[in-house]
Protein backbone atom coordinates (compact mmCIF):
# COMPACT_ATOMS: atom_id res chain seq x y z
CA UNK A 1 0.00 0.00 0.00
CA UNK A 2 1.13 3.50 -0.87
CA UNK A 3 -0.38 6.37 1.39
CA UNK A 4 -0.41 10.20 1.27
CA UNK A 5 -1.25 11.60 4.96
CA UNK A 6 -1.78 14.80 5.76
CA UNK A 7 -1.80 14.70 9.37
CA UNK A 8 -2.82 18.14 10.30
CA UNK A 9 -3.89 20.05 13.36
CA UNK A 10 -7.52 20.42 12.14
CA UNK A 11 -8.67 17.60 9.56
CA UNK A 12 -6.15 14.42 8.35
CA UNK A 13 -6.86 13.34 5.22
CA UNK A 14 -5.38 9.67 3.70
CA UNK A 15 -5.13 9.80 0.04
CA UNK A 16 -3.87 6.74 -2.33
CA UNK A 17 -2.29 7.38 -5.68
CA UNK A 18 -4.79 4.71 -7.54
CA UNK A 19 -7.76 4.53 -5.51
CA UNK A 20 -8.14 8.50 -4.37
CA UNK A 21 -9.03 9.61 -0.90
CA UNK A 22 -9.43 6.84 1.37
CA UNK A 23 -10.26 8.65 5.17
CA UNK A 24 -11.18 12.75 5.84
CA UNK A 25 -11.99 13.58 8.96
CA UNK A 26 -11.28 16.07 11.88
CA UNK A 27 -7.88 15.06 13.74
CA UNK A 28 -9.71 13.89 16.75
CA UNK A 29 -10.04 10.20 18.55
CA UNK A 30 -12.45 9.51 21.53
CA UNK A 31 -11.16 6.76 23.98
CA UNK A 32 -12.16 4.98 26.87
CA UNK A 33 -9.58 5.12 29.99
CA UNK A 34 -8.92 1.99 30.92
CA UNK A 35 -8.15 1.23 34.31
CA UNK A 36 -4.55 -0.76 34.32
CA UNK A 37 -4.78 -1.25 30.72
CA UNK A 38 -3.96 0.44 27.57
CA UNK A 39 -6.78 2.82 26.54
CA UNK A 40 -9.73 1.90 24.18
CA UNK A 41 -10.15 3.73 21.00
CA UNK A 42 -13.73 4.30 20.43
CA UNK A 43 -13.95 6.42 17.45
CA UNK A 44 -12.14 8.24 15.23
CA UNK A 45 -12.15 11.49 12.72
CA UNK A 46 -16.17 12.45 11.64
CA UNK A 47 -17.44 9.37 14.11
CA UNK A 48 -15.45 10.91 16.98
CA UNK A 49 -15.89 14.47 16.45
CA UNK A 50 -20.09 13.25 16.08
CA UNK A 51 -19.87 12.50 19.46
CA UNK A 52 -18.03 15.14 21.37
CA UNK A 53 -20.34 17.24 23.52
CA UNK A 54 -22.57 13.62 23.39
CA UNK A 55 -20.27 11.07 24.99
CA UNK A 56 -20.32 9.95 28.28
CA UNK A 57 -17.60 11.70 30.89
CA UNK A 58 -16.20 8.56 30.94
CA UNK A 59 -15.00 8.84 27.31
CA UNK A 60 -12.16 11.27 26.30
CA UNK A 61 -11.39 13.36 23.19
CA UNK A 62 -7.79 13.50 22.40
CA UNK A 63 -6.47 15.05 19.76
CA UNK A 64 -2.30 14.34 18.53
CA UNK A 65 -1.36 17.49 17.45
CA UNK A 66 -0.65 20.67 18.53
CA UNK A 67 0.07 23.82 15.97
CA UNK A 68 0.89 21.06 13.06
CA UNK A 69 3.58 19.16 15.59
CA UNK A 70 3.28 15.78 17.38
CA UNK A 71 2.50 16.65 21.58
CA UNK A 72 2.85 12.71 22.28
CA UNK A 73 4.23 9.76 20.57
CA UNK A 74 1.66 7.50 22.10
CA UNK A 75 -0.71 9.23 21.51
CA UNK A 76 0.39 9.95 17.73
CA UNK A 77 1.04 6.42 16.83
CA UNK A 78 -2.35 4.95 18.28
CA UNK A 79 -4.47 7.81 16.30
CA UNK A 80 -2.20 6.85 13.03
CA UNK A 81 -3.10 3.43 13.58
CA UNK A 82 -6.54 3.65 14.64
CA UNK A 83 -6.76 6.04 11.17
CA UNK A 84 -5.33 3.68 8.71
CA UNK A 85 -7.95 1.22 10.63
CA UNK A 86 -10.38 3.50 9.34
CA UNK A 87 -9.29 3.96 6.01
CA UNK A 88 -9.32 0.08 5.24
CA UNK A 89 -5.64 -0.88 5.70
CA UNK A 90 -3.85 -3.04 8.42
CA UNK A 91 -0.63 -2.47 7.96
CA UNK A 92 0.06 -5.76 10.56
CA UNK A 93 -1.04 -7.72 7.68
CA UNK A 94 -0.27 -5.63 4.61
CA UNK A 95 3.36 -3.44 4.50
CA UNK A 96 2.45 0.06 3.98
CA UNK A 97 4.59 2.85 3.05
CA UNK A 98 3.61 6.40 3.09
CA UNK A 99 4.55 10.09 2.43
CA UNK A 100 3.44 11.69 5.48
CA UNK A 101 3.24 15.97 5.59
CA UNK A 102 4.99 18.36 7.99
CA UNK A 103 5.14 22.32 8.28
CA UNK A 104 8.26 24.14 6.23
CA UNK A 105 8.42 25.33 9.80
CA UNK A 106 8.96 22.03 11.98
CA UNK A 107 12.27 21.33 13.49
CA UNK A 108 14.61 18.19 12.34
CA UNK A 109 12.86 17.17 16.49
CA UNK A 110 9.53 17.56 15.19
CA UNK A 111 9.86 15.96 11.98
CA UNK A 112 11.49 12.83 13.91
CA UNK A 113 8.74 12.22 16.46
CA UNK A 114 6.03 12.41 13.55
CA UNK A 115 8.39 9.83 11.87
CA UNK A 116 8.69 7.66 14.77
CA UNK A 117 4.81 7.63 15.40
CA UNK A 118 4.64 6.92 12.03
CA UNK A 119 7.05 4.01 11.87
CA UNK A 120 5.84 2.32 15.55
CA UNK A 121 2.34 2.67 14.08
CA UNK A 122 3.37 0.38 11.54
CA UNK A 123 4.05 2.58 7.85
CA UNK A 124 7.43 1.10 6.98
CA UNK A 125 9.10 3.02 5.52
CA UNK A 126 7.81 6.55 6.21
CA UNK A 127 9.40 9.66 4.41
CA UNK A 128 8.40 13.06 5.85
CA UNK A 129 7.31 15.81 2.95
CA UNK A 130 6.90 19.59 3.46
CA UNK A 131 3.14 20.08 3.43
CA UNK A 132 3.19 22.95 0.91
CA UNK A 133 5.20 21.23 -1.66
CA UNK A 134 2.88 18.23 -1.69
CA UNK A 135 -0.20 20.35 -2.13
CA UNK A 136 1.84 21.81 -4.86
CA UNK A 137 2.46 18.44 -6.42
CA UNK A 138 -1.32 17.76 -5.60
CA UNK A 139 -2.48 20.66 -7.69
CA UNK A 140 -0.09 19.57 -10.80
CA UNK A 141 2.93 21.79 -9.92
CA UNK A 142 6.11 20.04 -10.35
CA UNK A 143 8.72 21.72 -7.82
CA UNK A 144 11.56 20.02 -9.75
CA UNK A 145 11.53 22.53 -13.13
CA UNK A 146 13.30 25.27 -13.50
CA UNK A 147 10.38 27.94 -13.18
CA UNK A 148 9.89 29.67 -9.18
CA UNK A 149 6.41 28.98 -7.92
CA UNK A 150 4.68 30.28 -4.86
CA UNK A 151 2.08 28.66 -2.92
CA UNK A 152 0.37 29.81 -0.08
CA UNK A 153 -0.58 26.67 2.45
CA UNK A 154 -3.31 28.09 5.54
CA UNK A 155 -3.96 25.27 8.11
CA UNK A 156 -5.78 24.63 11.43
CA UNK A 157 -2.53 25.39 12.97
CA UNK A 158 -0.49 27.10 10.62
CA UNK A 159 -0.14 29.08 7.88
CA UNK A 160 2.84 28.95 5.24
CA UNK A 161 4.45 30.82 2.26
CA UNK A 162 6.91 29.12 0.36
CA UNK A 163 8.70 29.92 -2.70
CA UNK A 164 10.33 26.65 -4.78
CA UNK A 165 12.45 25.62 -7.35
CA UNK A 166 14.81 23.24 -9.64
CA UNK A 167 14.41 20.69 -5.94
CA UNK A 168 15.35 23.57 -3.44
CA UNK A 169 13.40 26.02 -1.25
CA UNK A 170 14.11 29.37 -1.82
CA UNK A 171 12.58 31.34 0.32
CA UNK A 172 9.79 30.64 3.40
CA UNK A 173 7.78 32.24 6.14
CA UNK A 174 5.64 29.99 8.80
CA UNK A 175 3.16 31.33 11.28
CA UNK A 176 1.88 29.85 14.10
CA UNK A 177 -1.85 31.22 13.42
CA UNK A 178 -4.40 29.49 11.00
CA UNK A 179 -7.77 28.09 10.52
CA UNK A 180 -8.09 27.42 14.37
CA UNK A 181 -8.21 31.38 15.37
CA UNK A 182 -10.31 32.20 12.01
CA UNK A 183 -13.12 29.31 13.68
CA UNK A 184 -12.92 30.72 17.54
CA UNK A 185 -12.60 34.11 15.51
CA UNK A 186 -16.39 33.18 14.22
CA UNK A 187 -17.85 31.59 16.94
CA UNK A 188 -17.15 34.54 18.99
CA UNK A 189 -18.48 36.52 16.49
CA UNK A 190 -21.74 34.92 15.93
CA UNK A 191 -21.98 35.35 20.29
CA UNK A 192 -21.80 38.76 19.58
CA UNK A 193 -23.61 40.12 16.92
CA UNK A 194 -26.18 37.37 16.82
CA UNK A 195 -26.37 36.19 20.48
CA UNK A 196 -25.48 32.95 19.03
CA UNK A 197 -23.48 30.22 20.64
CA UNK A 198 -22.40 27.84 17.93
CA UNK A 199 -19.76 24.13 18.15
CA UNK A 200 -16.18 24.86 16.85
CA UNK A 201 -17.39 21.89 14.66
CA UNK A 202 -20.34 24.26 13.27
CA UNK A 203 -18.37 26.57 12.30
CA UNK A 204 -15.40 25.21 10.74
CA UNK A 205 -18.73 24.03 8.46
CA UNK A 206 -19.66 26.74 7.92
CA UNK A 207 -16.60 28.05 6.32
CA UNK A 208 -16.03 25.32 3.81
CA UNK A 209 -19.77 25.75 3.21
CA UNK A 210 -18.79 29.59 2.21
CA UNK A 211 -15.82 28.66 0.93
CA UNK A 212 -17.82 25.97 -1.59
CA UNK A 213 -21.51 27.57 -2.00
CA UNK A 214 -20.36 31.13 -3.10
CA UNK A 215 -21.44 34.71 -1.64
CA UNK A 216 -25.19 33.88 -0.83
CA UNK A 217 -26.69 33.40 2.90
CA UNK A 218 -26.57 30.57 4.60
CA UNK A 219 -28.38 29.44 7.75
CA UNK A 220 -26.76 28.49 10.55
CA UNK A 221 -28.03 26.76 13.96
CA UNK A 222 -26.94 26.88 17.62
CA UNK A 223 -28.46 27.82 21.25
CA UNK A 224 -30.02 31.24 21.98
CA UNK A 225 -27.64 33.43 24.47
CA UNK A 226 -30.07 35.04 26.07
CA UNK A 227 -33.19 32.01 26.62
CA UNK A 228 -31.26 28.96 26.00
CA UNK A 229 -33.49 27.37 23.32
CA UNK A 230 -32.60 26.00 20.01
CA UNK A 231 -32.75 28.97 17.36
CA UNK A 232 -31.83 29.72 13.61
CA UNK A 233 -29.40 32.31 12.13
CA UNK A 234 -28.45 33.72 8.71
CA UNK A 235 -25.25 34.90 7.87
CA UNK A 236 -23.73 36.26 4.87
CA UNK A 237 -20.19 35.69 3.43
CA UNK A 238 -18.97 39.45 3.78
CA UNK A 239 -20.10 39.13 7.84
CA UNK A 240 -17.74 36.61 7.93
CA UNK A 241 -15.12 38.16 6.54
CA UNK A 242 -15.24 40.79 8.52
CA UNK A 243 -15.09 38.68 11.67
CA UNK A 244 -12.06 36.81 11.07
CA UNK A 245 -10.29 40.04 9.45
CA UNK A 246 -8.18 40.54 12.21
CA UNK A 247 -6.69 36.74 12.23
CA UNK A 248 -6.31 37.01 8.10
CA UNK A 249 -4.73 40.43 8.28
CA UNK A 250 -2.29 38.61 10.97
CA UNK A 251 -1.59 35.70 8.44
CA UNK A 252 -1.24 38.03 5.65
CA UNK A 253 1.33 40.28 7.70
CA UNK A 254 3.62 36.97 8.53
CA UNK A 255 3.45 35.46 5.05
CA UNK A 256 3.82 38.89 2.57
CA UNK A 257 7.30 39.02 3.17
CA UNK A 258 8.21 35.94 1.97
CA UNK A 259 8.74 37.74 -1.74
CA UNK A 260 11.44 40.06 0.04
CA UNK A 261 13.64 37.29 0.13
CA UNK A 262 13.57 36.86 -3.15
CA UNK A 263 15.72 37.61 -6.42
CA UNK A 264 14.63 39.72 -9.13
CA UNK A 265 14.81 36.65 -11.56
CA UNK A 266 12.51 34.64 -9.37
CA UNK A 267 10.21 37.71 -8.68
CA UNK A 268 9.58 37.56 -12.56
CA UNK A 269 8.36 34.02 -12.74
CA UNK A 270 5.88 34.24 -9.75
CA UNK A 271 4.53 37.69 -11.51
CA UNK A 272 3.87 35.01 -14.56
CA UNK A 273 2.16 32.63 -12.54
CA UNK A 274 0.76 34.25 -9.79
CA UNK A 275 -0.07 32.66 -6.38
CA UNK A 276 -1.52 29.14 -5.40
CA UNK A 277 -3.21 29.00 -2.21
CA UNK A 278 -5.10 26.25 -0.22
CA UNK A 279 -5.88 24.95 2.85
CA UNK A 280 -8.74 24.53 4.83
CA UNK A 281 -7.88 28.12 5.51
CA UNK A 282 -8.14 29.23 2.16
CA UNK A 283 -11.59 29.03 2.39
CA UNK A 284 -12.68 31.68 4.82
CA UNK A 285 -13.97 34.61 3.22
CA UNK A 286 -11.81 37.53 2.32
CA UNK A 287 -8.58 35.47 2.63
CA UNK A 288 -7.41 35.28 -0.85
CA UNK A 289 -8.59 38.62 -1.57
CA UNK A 290 -6.39 40.07 1.30
CA UNK A 291 -3.54 38.13 0.11
CA UNK A 292 -3.58 39.41 -3.76
CA UNK A 293 -3.53 42.74 -2.30
CA UNK A 294 -0.89 42.42 0.13
CA UNK A 295 1.35 40.78 -2.40
CA UNK A 296 0.00 42.32 -5.37
CA UNK A 297 -0.19 39.45 -7.64
CA UNK A 298 -3.03 37.37 -8.59
CA UNK A 299 -4.02 34.42 -6.03
CA UNK A 300 -5.68 31.59 -7.34
CA UNK A 301 -7.27 28.84 -4.69
CA UNK A 302 -6.97 25.52 -5.31
CA UNK A 303 -9.56 23.03 -6.76
CA UNK A 304 -9.29 20.50 -4.25
CA UNK A 305 -7.96 22.66 -1.00
CA UNK A 306 -8.72 20.42 1.70
CA UNK A 307 -7.28 17.38 -0.04
CA UNK A 308 -4.83 18.37 -2.39
CA UNK A 309 -1.67 18.12 -0.03
CA UNK A 310 -2.75 14.38 0.93
CA UNK A 311 -3.17 13.57 -2.89
CA UNK A 312 0.06 14.92 -3.70
CA UNK A 313 2.42 13.50 -0.78
CA UNK A 314 1.19 10.58 -2.35
CA UNK A 315 2.12 11.12 -5.93
CA UNK A 316 5.58 11.93 -4.56
CA UNK A 317 6.13 8.34 -3.09
CA UNK A 318 6.12 7.34 -7.31
CA UNK A 319 8.67 10.54 -7.59
CA UNK A 320 12.07 9.50 -6.12
CA UNK A 321 14.28 12.54 -7.59
CA UNK A 322 11.38 15.01 -5.85
CA UNK A 323 11.18 13.20 -2.90
CA UNK A 324 15.00 13.08 -2.63
CA UNK A 325 15.37 17.25 -3.16
CA UNK A 326 12.74 18.07 -0.93
CA UNK A 327 11.67 14.79 1.73
CA UNK A 328 13.06 14.63 4.94
CA UNK A 329 14.05 11.38 6.97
Amino acid sequence: MELGIDLGTTTTVVSDARRGVLFEGPTVMLVRRGAGRRDRVLAVGTEAADLLGRAPSRFTPVRPLDDGVVTDLETARVYLRAVLHAAGQRPWRLPVRAVVTVPVGSSALETRALLEAAEEAGIRPVTALDAPIAGAVGCGVDPMERRVHLVVDVGGGTAEAVAFCYGGVLASRTGRTGGEEMTLAVARWLREEHQLHVGDLEVEALKVRFGSDGDGPLVVQGRDGVVGRPRLATVRAAEVAEAVRPVTDQVVRTLAPVLDDLPPQALSDVMAEGVLVFGGGSLVPGLPQELERALGLPVTTAAEPLTCVAQGAARALRNRPLLAAYGRR
